[in-house]
């Protein structure tokens, strides 16, 4: 049965999307085609249009061949009337029954759309059911049918799509686009931080999240048999997708309560075996006047400035006896005067195992160093333990690593750090990266638990020896700059060069010269992922790819690819070679695949990089610029013709190369004589 008739609206922003182009070449199609389809909604400065108009119309352009599922899928659910939120509930329990009961939904999803919409409530609230239990307070509420039928057309797209990728994968997919769109909405856990938490918790039959957002925690936890999952968050709407997401990922028993968790615990009985949380930061509302006799202010009553206290001890009194909990923390937490009392008595009682802290740029706010947490319940009887493990993560990193750059190398040896401290209650201290530290010397007026600040000193640039080594290695990288040098500038041309006719990136691509490729960030995990840093600076792929089941598949680059960077403003292109093929596209930049029957790599890569040529194809929006790759132009010339250009493109990357080898490790050079300098590992003579 066909479908009503398409109502969903899309921005210029989807509008952009749907065909692979900037914001700034929707508006010039406004402006100049007179029959663009007009507004259908939204403001005057941020119109929204009809989809299936703007469909239409971008195919009898020959701007769209056809709109993939995925992109289809994600506009009706951006543009549902009733807002993304509601449609992506609607669509994880329609999923749900895809994947629970496909019998039912071949059977809902074959009758009228008015139908449908009756026939669904109830096969929804079976399934719903069957996975969440019967409670009053159950966090995902079935929509009754008239609710149900503006989701109609979304949810059979979105069958289609799990169809092509599965459930759960249509699902992360949506979730994912959805949070990356709305970014002030939501506190999210990336990936990695996520996994780390969950491995530093261990295998674990119960799990609860008292602060579980959008389940990015619970989600990373290793499945076990006869496991059980546990959520509560304040916002109905997240509990109801941590819940969704969950049920979809794995087969645990999941229970989800929509509820202030300081202030109105749904598991106060409850005991788990371990404890993930990522709570707010810095909240003054959290309960601090009515809960001053809270039974769970074991070690303390957290100052209303201190609310992260309020949520370790939460996490502690939720856990059985030997239980783990793992927060992630803010650094002030480690060392604010107000919350040194609690910070002793974790100490003394043994509560505080390690505080971790991360590098800057690991999770949200990206700005901050954060810190995770490591507690453990203690037993009736046991001795306290006599140390504390710290760890700075960021001593961890290569002296000119960034922190993204070797993530799983830095994930494992925390990992094992850990797991060697559990077990022998010490580990061999590592200068400027990790240290067990007797609880007796944190005890002091300030019990200042921050790494960075009773950690031993790294070697001043890795010693004497390794600086000579940086020193010779400098020499050559010198030599070698000037050795390719560009030595025959040419004569200048002045304004007597003749024109030359031109052609863009766009006419390149509708004639088959080259293929257009958006980077998703998408990457099997542990793959490299090339992003658009590494693209700037010239380095190895830097990024890795964290989740096998991405939700957009991933762009692989080939040797020949010319990869584009889309923000930033600057002139840069770049040359896949063997060295980077194989790596995935990241987010933000744009490949071009060019027939090399006909376009030459280093030819099109060169003139990608001019100055004039990026200033009339950006777009400029607040203090961002956006290039428009399609409008990028370059010389109609054979390829015969291209081939001196070639060459001397060619010859300018390598002198690149050898520039920016040498400014890094001068940089290295400098940075680690003055660290000898000045902790005195290094004479002045």
């Amino acid at each position: 049965m066909k479908p009503r008739d398409d109502v969903t609206e899309v921005t210029a922003a989807g509008i952009a999307r749907l065909a692979g182009v900037g914001r700034a070449a929707v508006s010039n199609w406004r402006r100049r085609h007179g029959d663009f389809p007009k507004p259908v909604g939204g403001t005057e400065t941020s119109p929204s249009f009809a989809l299936a108009d703007v469909e239409r119309w971008l195919r009898a352009q020959g701007k769209l061949v056809e709109v993939p599922p995925r992109e289809r899928v994600w506009q009706r659910l951006a543009g549902h009337p009733a807002g993304p939120g509601t449609a992506l509930l609607h669509a994880g329990c329609a999923l749900l029954l895809v994947r629970d009961r496909p019998s039912a939904w071949l059977a809902v999803s074959a009758v009228s759309d008015e139908r449908m919409a009756q026939l669904l409530p109830g096969e929804l609230d079976e399934v719903v059911t069957m996975r969440f239990g019967v409670r009053r307070r159950r966090a995902v509420r079935i929509p009754d049918a008239a609710e149900l039928l503006p989701s109609v057309p979304l949810l059979r797209g979105v069958a289609e799509l799990a169809a092509e990728l599965g459930a759960q994968r249509t699902y992360e997919f949506l979730l994912g686009r959805h949070t990356e769109a709305n970014p002030r909405q939501y506190t999210l856990t990336p990936a990695g931080p996520a996994e780390l938490m969950a491995r530093i918790a261990g295998p674990a039959r119960t799990v609860l999240d008292p602060a579980c957002g959008t389940g990015a925690l619970l989600r990373a936890v290793a499945p076990r048999p006869d496991q059980y999952l546990y959520g509560q968050d304040s916002a109905p709407d997240l509990a109801a997708l941590t819940a969704l997401r969950l049920a979809l990922n794995s087969d645990a028993t999941v229970r989800t309560m929509a509820c202030d968790t300081l202030r109105a615990d749904a598991y106060e009985e409850r005991r788990a075996d371990a404890v993930l949380c990522h709570p707010p930061f810095n909240e003054r509302n959290w309960g601090h006047d009515e809960l001053a006799y809270d039974a769970r202010w074991e070690y303390g009553f957290p100052a209303r400035a201190e609310s992260e206290l309020a949520w370790v001890q939460h996490a502690l009194a939720r856990i059985v006896d030997g239980g783990t909990a793992v927060l992630l923390m803010p650094p002030a937490a480690a060392s604010r005067r107000s919350g040194r009392r609690i910070r002793a008595d974790l100490l003394r009682r043994g509560a505080l195992r390690a505080v971790i802290a991360l590098p800057a740029g690991a999770a949200p706010p990206y700005n901050l160093p954060l810190h995770v947490w490591v507690l453990r319940r203690p037993v009736a009887g046991a001795h306290p333990a006599p140390e504390l493990l710290l760890v700075e993560a960021a001593g961890l990193l290569a002296a000119d690593g960034r922190d993204k750059q070797l993530w799983p190398a830095v994930q494992d040896t925390v990992l094992g750090l850990w797991h060697g401290f559990d077990r022998h209650g010490t580990v061999e201290a590592r200068p400027g990266a990790a240290r067990a530290v007797p609880v007796l010397e944190l005890l002091d007026d300030e019990v200042d638990l921050a790494p960075a600040r009773r950690l031993p000193p790294p070697a001043a640039g890795g010693g004497s020896a390794e600086l000579a080594t940086v020193r010779e290695g400098l020499g050559d990288a010198l030599r070698r700059a000037v050795d390719l040098a560009p030595r025959d500038i040419g004569a200048a041309q002045g304004g007597d060069a003749a024109p030359r006719p031109l052609t863009t990136v766009g006419e390149l691509a509708r004639a088959g010269a080259l293929s257009l490729h958006t980077g998703t960030g998408s990457g099997p995990a542990g793959a490299p992922v090339l992003t658009d840093h590494d693209v700037l600076a010239g380095t190895a792929p830097s990024g890795t790819g964290h989740d096998g089941t991405a939700e957009e598949p991933a762009v692989l680059t080939e040797p020949g690819d010319v990869v584009v960077p889309l923000f930033g403003g600057g002139a840069a292109a770049r040359v896949v070679d063997e060295s980077t093929a194989g790596a995935a596209l990241g987010r933000g930049l744009v490949l071009l695949r060019p027939d090399q029957d006909a376009l030459d790599p280093w030819f099109l890569a060169g003139f990608l990089r001019s100055t004039a040529n990026h200033r009339q194809a950006s777009s400029y929006a607040s203090t961002s610029a956006r290039l428009d790759v399609r409008r990028l132009q370059l010389p109609r010339l054979p390829l015969a013709g291209q081939h001196g250009y070639r060459e001397r493109f060619r010859e300018l990357a390598a002198f690149e190369d050898a520039l920016r080898l040498a400014g890094r490790l001068g940089e290295r050079l400098v940075r680690g004589l003055h660290d000898g300098l000045t902790d005195g590992t290094l004479p002045p003579e």
